[in-house]
């Protein structure tokens, strides 16, 4: 059977979509999974390959369903039951990790950056600033390609942090490229390809500092070097950030050409379709896609421009804390927009709390995907990964069989800092003990983390991309994937002619 009429039965199966047999289907896999709970060791570190098996069960779910949500609590329970003892309460399992997630981990910070981004996004929308700047741009990039690179270069100039990068570019540069029928899938891939191979191609970004800290504290530091200062030397080994960063402009000048599902997504438009795919409604934050953009009279660019500059540099002088950054711009914009009589006070309020309301699909993937990748790091899936390969690494290829390893563990469980946090431990003392160039590794690990960032279908990186241009992610990654995949090739190729050659 071809993969055109496996996509066709798939498609005709959504289409005709039975309830019961949905039904039927999850519970049977979840007793299943009660059953094989009697059968698999009482510590899930001698789960072995089984630990595999949550995550394969939820990617064949949303390759057949499309449904992330659904396929993370799927596979997150079958997960925590196969973690539990004979007779413990799953459900109380579930909900710890849930309540841990929500507590501990990085979604109460999520919650207020992301929450007060897409207030700050509504209120630029309603301000006229990005109705204003669109009017602007579009008078100087007169096609696509032009309004592309203009995306492209707004992603580089933003490079503080990947969040703040794609949800401002993204929101802000829609309405420039719809001008010009450009695939919100194409913008998607603008930003979010620009966004976190940026954040580590420069050192003074969150994920410098993160990295810098994990490696520093894992034991490798030369001399009195700084964490930033370690961080540097990875730099050039980052392959995938820097292969990925550049293969943008190759797309959008058409040097590289529009290949499968993204040149399918530019004949659907061709073809008198809509710009955004099926779907995207329900994801976007864009007040002009859920009909509630309201521009005054004579709108201002200032009104663009001076939040997204304090934005930026409120977070810098704030050493890289978005958080402190969001409120100050929010504070800023209240004094601007109400002085300017653009809205009533009462008005301004109810702006901001309308985007905090249009984060919420996003938010709830995150918390999703957060309580997954916990009980992926219950069952340990990602250190029995490392470990199997340890087995078959040598100095020339542990570069090669590290960015491997962990892009398919990152892709699984797209957790990107977790993953981190997980790996550098576990590589950092491996490195040291096979002699192998240490730049040259832990530039490896963060390739891999960038890429789970753009592939996976429910990473955090995906979901606010597709949030802020207003694209299904599950059709944003899925476009965005013989890019990435490209680059992923790449960059295996290199690190594996590197090993070999610093060896």
């Amino acid at each position: 059977m071809s993969f055109n009429e496996q996509s066709e039965i798939i498609t005709k199966e959504i289409e005709t979509f039975n309830a019961r047999k949905s039904l039927a289907g999850v519970l049977i896999i979840i007793i299943a999974t009660f059953i094989l709970n009697f059968f698999l060791p009482k510590d899930p570190a001698d789960f072995g390959f089984l630990c595999t098996i949550p995550a394969l069960l939820m990617i064949v779910y949303i390759f057949v369903t499309k449904r992330i949500i659904e396929a993370l609590t799927m596979g997150a329970v079958v997960g925590f039951i196969m973690c539990s003892q004979p007779g413990d309460n799953v459900l109380q399992i579930v909900c710890d990790s849930m309540s841990k997630v929500m507590s501990e981990g990085d979604i109460p910070w999520l919650i207020l950056v992301c929450g007060t981004m897409g207030g700050i996004i509504s209120l630029i929308e309603r301000s006229g600033g990005a109705y204003a700047f669109g009017q602007w741009a579009s008078k100087r990039a007169t096609s696509e390609k032009p309004a592309l690179i203009w995306t492209w270069l707004l992603g580089i100039v933003i490079f503080i942090d990947d969040y703040l990068n794609s949800m401002t570019v993204g929101s802000c540069m829609a309405s420039l490229t719809d001008k010009h029928r450009t695939p919100r899938e194409m913008l998607a891939y603008v930003c979010d390809s620009t966004a976190a191979p940026l954040c580590v191609l420069v050192p003074i970004t969150t994920w410098g500092v993160f990295c810098g800290r994990i490696l520093v504290s894992n034991g490798w530091q030369v001399g009195d070097a700084s964490e930033i200062e370690m961080f540097v030397k990875t730099i050039p080994y980052n392959l995938y950030a820097w292969i990925a960063a550049l293969l943008v402009p190759l797309v959008i000048l058409g040097v590289v050409p529009k290949i499968g599902p993204m040149k399918k997504a530019y004949e659907r438009v061709a073809n008198g379709g809509p710009l955004a795919p099926e779907g995207s409604d329900k994801i976007s934050i864009l007040a002009s896609d859920k009909g509630e953009l309201n521009i005054p009279d004579n709108p201002k660019m200032f009104n663009f421009f001076i939040p997204i500059i304090a934005l930026v540099a409120s977070t810098m002088f704030f050493d890289n804390a978005m958080e402190m950054g969001v409120l100050f711009t929010v504070a800023l914009m209240f004094v601007m927009y109400t002085a300017q009589n653009i809205m009533s006070a009462a008005e301004f309020w109810d702006i901001i709390i309308q985007g905090i309301q249009n984060m919420i699909l996003p938010l709830l993937l995150m918390v999703m995907a957060f309580t997954f990748a916990d009980m992926n790091e219950q069952i340990g899936f990602t250190k029995w990964c490392i470990e199997s390969a340890t087995g078959v690494m040598t100095p020339a290829t542990a570069p090669m069989i590290i960015f491997l390893i962990l892009a398919c563990t990152e892709f699984i469980t797209g957790t990107n800092w977790g993953m981190y946090v997980i790996a550098l431990p576990i590589i950092i003392p491996l490195a040291m003990n096979i002699g192998v160039s240490m730049p040259l590794v832990v530039g490896a690990c963060i390739s891999a983390g960038v890429f789970g960032s753009h592939i996976c279908f429910y990473s955090d990186a995906t979901v606010l991309t597709s949030a802020a241009c207003g694209c299904d992610n599950f059709k944003h990654a899925l476009s965005q994937m013989p890019y990435g995949f490209i680059a992923a090739i790449l960059s295996f190729i290199g690190y594996a002619i590197m090993g070999f050659v610093m060896a």
